[in-house]
């Protein structure tokens, strides 16, 4: 198997790659360096998710490969932050935009699979809503990450606030994927298309 290389393609390929060491760092460092050593190695991760498409777009280096590889980057890297963000805040009140968060990428995933076998439509773009609701995300769990869960610390407050803008966004966004496919979803059965 031949992957294609290309600098946006490492870039993704890097977003995985931090994804343990993220993991390492929060579980292995001491506490005094676990937060923001691990909001550093999001932060770094994050970036690449912003380098890669406009370097791919700039360069003309959208390949397939990349296209299939940076979402998956994506989800992974976020749904890895949020089970750890849970887990040390031990609260609901983190655990339900997160589960929010990690259920509409699931659903839209789906959605975006369906649509390709069974939908003349060629997929589901990512909406200006989605685009927002990641920056949201993205800086929500930076907070959380460079702080720990001291729900007193001003700073938790905000990434808590952020976190459910980011999960209101969120379902948002999916209920807009979901009009844009109802027409397909609701038009009985349909035969896979060929």
């Amino acid at each position: 198997m031949n992957l294609p290389l290309s600098l946006p393609n490492l870039l993704t390929s890097l977003r995985i790659f931090l994804i343990p060491v993220l993991v390492l760092c929060f579980y292995l460092l001491p506490l005094d360096l676990r937060y923001l050593a691990s909001a550093f190695i999001f932060s770094v991760a994050s970036l690449t998710d912003w380098l890669d498409g406009y370097l791919a777009r700039r360069m003309g280096q959208m390949t397939p490969f990349g296209a299939f590889l940076d979402p998956v980057a994506d989800k992974l890297l976020v749904a890895v932050a949020l089970i750890l963000l849970v887990e040390a805040h031990a609260s609901a009140l983190l655990a339900i935009p997160a589960l929010v968060i990690v259920g509409r990428e699931i659903v839209v995933s789906a959605l975006r699979e369906w649509m390709s076998t069974h939908s003349d439509r060629s997929g589901v773009r990512v909406s200006m809503v989605a685009k927002v609701k990641t920056g949201f995300q993205m800086t929500a769990i930076i907070v959380l990450l460079a702080q720990g869960p001291d729900l007193s610390a001003p700073l938790v407050i905000l990434g808590y606030l952020l976190l459910y803008i980011a999960a209101g966004l969120t379902l948002w966004s999916m209920w807009q994927y979901l009009l844009i496919a109802w027409p397909d979803l609701s038009s009985g059965m349909q035969k896979p298309k060929k």
